[in-house]
């Protein structure tokens, strides 16, 4: 009896020896059997140094909670690239920084070419390489949106400068309907169904505004705009400029003030939109604000052989410009969007946080949300030396300019529909509207 006691307790003990063996280890050591593809280890871009820095972007990235490695971002470029230095580099440099910050998969995609069905196609690419928060900047992915969005409810669609129209124009004609390009006479939902998309959208006449003001109370009397095409992005700044101008030359009780005023009809510079600029300068204008994409090529080109100025978009363009042009000096503003802010406060709010549904089915109109401190708002003129700040316009008069306007002293109408042109903004000023170059 004895014998078989033993030996029931010996085969006991090597059971649980075997056991122990062969027990799961610990998760930790197990990662390194995993097969992950990890963000460049890269240094992360600069933001621009007039761009509010946004707070969650100093939180260390092991403070990432365990379920933002769910999520791979994708950003897809519109017409233009990465290195455009205006829109599609900002919000790159804003989604690769959040990325590497926050050890989340990141990759952007570039359309063939532009139009909605390649669009589309890389949005598929995207969705079948495993990236499931997609960042799009540009009005014209509303169409892409309208097709793809509603293929893919496990996706979420964040897209910049996407307006109610941008997605009507396709969602009301896949209905059968003619769509009157008057977005306040149409109910998006009956149309398309928001509920894994936001969309942002900026005040793109304020800065706008900000920038002509300036450009008056610094002392030019002879002023321009070139516009790319005239989306609605574009017009809200070009409109907005044109009441900045008109308002600072009646403050300055000036009736001498002057503003040509044109659409390229395109994105990007060439020679007969540089025939055109060089017409202007030779002919008195001081300062071009020159609004889309590369087509500031084009006013570059012409001041820099008249020795005159332009004006910048979407961004702090003085180090840009002055690098194109190789002279320092010729940017008198910009008038800038937060790009960078918004992109990464938006990433940052609906994967580290867990936000989603305060933004999912949303448009959001991002303009003035401080009185105080300019530099906090998503429509602004450059602080430092992105702006040439003189005795007859100061950093004080700027401050006080935004007060004014976030408070409602001043208000800058956003009109952009086809019965208004910028002449009709002109109340003290001349504005000569010479329509579309090409196209």
């Amino acid at each position: 009896m004895k014998k078989i006691l033993a030996l029931l307790l010996a085969v006991i003990m090597v059971l649980s020896l075997v056991a122990c063996a062969t027990t799961e280890k610990p998760a930790e050591d197990n990662k390194q059997n995993e097969t992950t593809t990890k963000p460049e280890e890269t240094k992360p871009e600069e933001k621009p140094a007039d761009e509010e820095k946004p707070a969650d972007e100093e939180k260390p990235a092991d403070e990432t909670p365990a379920d933002a490695a769910e999520y791979a971002v994708a950003m897809i470029t519109d017409y233009g690239d990465i290195t455009d230095q205006s829109f599609n580099q900002t919000t790159y440099e804003a989604c690769k920084a959040f990325a590497e910050k926050n050890n989340i998969e990141f990759k952007y995609f570039k359309p063939a070419g532009d139009n909605t069905a390649d669009r589309v196609a890389m949005i598929e690419s995207a969705v079948e390489a495993g990236f499931n928060v997609l960042v799009m900047p540009g009005y014209a992915f509303g169409g892409a949106i309208v097709e793809a969005a509603p293929q893919y409810k496990d996706i979420k669609f964040v897209a910049l400068d996407v307006a109610k129209g941008d997605l009507l124009e396709t969602a009301v004609a896949k209905a059968g309907e003619t769509y009157d390009y008057e977005p306040d006479n149409w109910e998006l939902s009956k149309y398309f169904d928001m509920s894994n998309v936001y969309c942002a959208v900026y005040q793109e006449e304020l800065c706008g505004y900000m920038a002509g003001y300036a450009a008056v109370k610094l002392g030019y009397k002879n002023l321009g705009f070139l516009g790319g095409m005239a989306v609605p992005a574009v017009v809200r700044y070009g409109y907005g400029f044109v009441q900045g101008v008109d308002a600072a030359a009646k403050d300055m009780e000036l009736t001498d003030v002057k503003c040509n005023y044109v659409y390229g009809g395109q994105f990007f510079g060439d020679a007969d939109i540089t025939a055109v600029m060089d017409t202007w300068y030779s002919k008195g204008t001081e300062v071009v604000f020159a609004c889309g994409g590369g087509i500031y090529t084009s006013a570059v080109d012409a001041a820099k052989k008249a020795n005159t100025k332009v004006i910048g978009v979407d961004v702090d363009q003085a180090g840009v410009i002055a690098k194109y042009a190789e002279v320092e000096g010729m940017t008198v503003t910009s008038a800038m969007k937060g790009l960078y802010p918004a992109t990464y406060d938006a990433l940052t709010d609906i994967i580290i946080n867990g936000k989603w549904a305060d933004y999912a089915g949303k448009i959001v109109t991002l303009g003035l949300v401080s009185g105080e401190d300019p530099t906090l708002n998503y429509v602004q003129i450059p602080m430092g030396d992105g702006t040439q700040w003189s005795d007859s316009f100061t950093t004080d008069d700027y401050k006080a300019l935004v007060k004014d306007m976030f408070d409602g002293k001043i208000t800058v109408s956003n009109k952009t529909s086809k019965d208004v042109s910028a002449a009709d903004f002109a109340t003290v000023i001349t504005v000569d509207d010479q329509g579309q170059i090409k196209g």
